[in-house]
């Protein structure tokens, strides 16, 4: 971090000289001659008390932020710190934090000859090959951290490239396996590895067009195909109850005993796999990508989009701490790996959302998905947008609501735009549930159509409509600039002389509490002599018609000829 940074330069002096925090200087004092006995007392400075520190499980910054010090795994610390003595504690039962805490020099030393001993230590050039490895701090593990998997003790890793664990993807237990075993299987591995990376470069060297396969593949691919049809066919009897006595046992807590359920060689290939997702993960949990324990959803890939998630989603927790989410931008399914969502795609007949084309112009169409009928569709829409909103609480009960699906068109399929979701019977007359505009698709006006067409259906169904509340800070901005553009079109098109709030409620499907909300941001609305008077600015209405006129004649815009559907009777 630039704090780091700058506190780590200002520990450096104009000669050279380190920080006394940054050094691991000690000072011994020569104990009484006719006590030989007595061992040597020293000088610990702080550097000696954060690696004691590190010891009981801690890492602690060097410096503010830039670096740190990564504790030992070894259970005795004296032998990487040179036989350095640990600190004493302080009554607290905590490592001390002062220099003057720390310096345990003999009494009898006098004051000149100890401030002598300092100046010729900081004078002279001490060899710093005893000081522990450093490195980034974004790199190092939290130590307070723990395996979720009952029993482990977080030591060793399923890739057997790193000394301990934090996640059930890199568990050897939660694997059935021990940490020597995936050093071991590591070892196997790289061995393999290189092999096949010789051959691959000389092969290179006398690459043809068309090469036919050399003698020494075909023997293995016969020795593959003798392996395959050489495992069994079925697990016996005592090996199935070996397998269901572990699963009763460990539950959801471990992975199912795989032996004999397929030949040997397919399952290296699958052990591999692993090994190689648990590298991967790893590698982003030290970038910081993936933060465990938070079970929250960065990044989701959508269609031809990565987008950066806002909130948290209670998608399953196996979903959840993966970090990055792949998600069928047509069925709307939720996958672990692009592999997956790949394979997904090819097979997924769905070109744009279920139910009922209610509305088309141009690439622009509106689906109405019944949430009785296609309840599964409903719960991950409400999964997904719950990425993006904060306030919503609607994920699983969705068979009370019809959604409207907003969606573009191309040769590839209907694009999920935004979508708004509305109760088939509110009590309050709400018109609007929950919306939502796709992140890729805001600031386009996609808001405001999606607004427009909710009061489109309230025209339709002859009622005056009102969004539900509370309004997020985003819904209820979009919500005070379509109502504003729609008294101001009302009041343009006004000819006569006096203006009935009721009169605009009828006409435009806009709640009376919205109306005069809006008239008053707009102070356009006083009092006068006992009456309520609306008055008619001239300079916003010139305003808005000045922007209507450089919008031309804009696709973003609903229109009522092209909607074809009538208010559903009852549930």
């Amino acid at each position: 971090s630039d704090t780091g940074r700058k506190r780590h330069m200002a520990g450096s002096g104009s000669d050279g000289t380190e920080d006394s925090d940054s050094s691991a200087e000690r000072e011994q004092t020569n104990s009484s001659e006719s006590d030989g006995n007595m061992p040597k007392r020293q000088r610990l400075t702080r550097a000696s008390t954060r690696l004691s520190q590190s010891s009981q499980g801690s890492s602690t910054c060097s410096c503010g932020g830039c670096f740190a010090f990564i504790a030992s795994d070894t259970p005795d610390l004296k032998r990487a710190v040179d036989h350095d003595e640990s600190p004493p504690l302080t009554p607290t039962g905590n490592a001390p934090s002062s220099e003057s805490e720390l310096d345990i020099s003999s009494p009898n030393a006098s004051h000149d000859e100890s401030q002598s001993k300092d100046q010729a230590n900081r004078d002279s050039d001490k060899d710093l090959s005893h000081r522990p490895k450093r490195r980034r701090c974004h790199e190092t593990y939290n130590f307070n951290m723990k395996c979720p998997t009952p029993g482990c003790n977080s030591l060793g890793h399923l890739t057997g490239k790193h000394e301990r664990h934090f996640a059930v993807s890199g568990c050897p237990l939660y694997h059935n396996l021990s940490a020597d075993e995936c050093k071991v299987k590591a070892v196997s591995r790289e061995k393999q590895e290189e092999e096949v990376k010789v051959q691959e470069e000389s092969n290179s060297r006398h690459a043809t067009r068309h090469q036919t396969p050399t003698s020494k593949q075909s023997r293995y691919k016969e020795q593959v195909a003798e392996i395959r049809k050489g495992r069994n066919s079925g697990l016996q009897k005592e090996q199935k109850e070996k397998h269901m006595e572990h699963r009763q046992t460990h539950s959801n807590t471990r992975e199912p005993l795989l032996e004999n359920i397929t030949s040997e060689y397919d399952l290296e290939l699958f052990r591999k796999a692993q090994a190689r997702a648990s590298e991967d993960l790893e590698k982003l949990r030290i970038q910081g990508q993936i933060t465990e324990g938070s079970n929250m959803i960065k990044t989701i890939l959508f269609g031809r989009y990565e987008l950066d998630t806002w909130y948290h989603s209670p998608y399953p927790e196996e979903y959840a701490r993966l970090g990055r989410l792949y998600v069928c931008e047509f069925c709307l399914k939720y996958m672990k790996s692009q592999t997956i969502l790949r394979r997904h795609m090819a097979k997924c007949v769905w070109k744009h959302p279920p139910g009922d084309e209610v509305y088309r112009k141009g690439a622009i169409s509106v689906f109405e998905v019944d949430g009785k009928k296609n309840k599964i569709y409903c719960q991950n829409l409400c999964l997904l947008a719950k990425l993006f909103l904060d306030h919503k609480t609607l994920y699983y009960d969705v068979e009370p609501f019809l959604f409207y699906v907003m969606t573009e068109a191309d040769n590839t399929g209907c694009h999920l735009v935004g979508y708004f979701s509305k109760e088939k019977n509110s009590f309050l007359n709400y018109n609007v549930s929950c919306i939502l505009t796709m992140p890729q698709y805001m600031r386009q006006g996609f808001g405001k159509m999606l607004i427009d067409f909710s009061y489109l259906l309230s025209k339709v169904e002859e009622k005056v409509g009102s969004p539900e509340r509370p309004l997020s800070d985003l819904g209820l901005i979009s919500y005070r600039s379509y109502w504003k553009e729609v008294l101001l079109r009302y009041m343009y098109n006004f000819q006569g002389k006096e203006i009935s709030i009721k009169e605009i409620s009828q006409e435009t499907a806009v709640n009376p509490v919205d109306i005069v909300s809006t008239l008053q941001s707009l102070q356009m609305l006083k009092y006068w002599k006992g009456k309520h008077l609306v008055l008619k600015r001239q300079d916003l209405i010139d305003e808005w018609k000045a922007k209507e006129i450089k919008r031309g004649n804009s696709n973003k815009t609903i229109d009522p000829s092209s909607l074809k559907w009538t208010p559903p009777k009852g549930t």
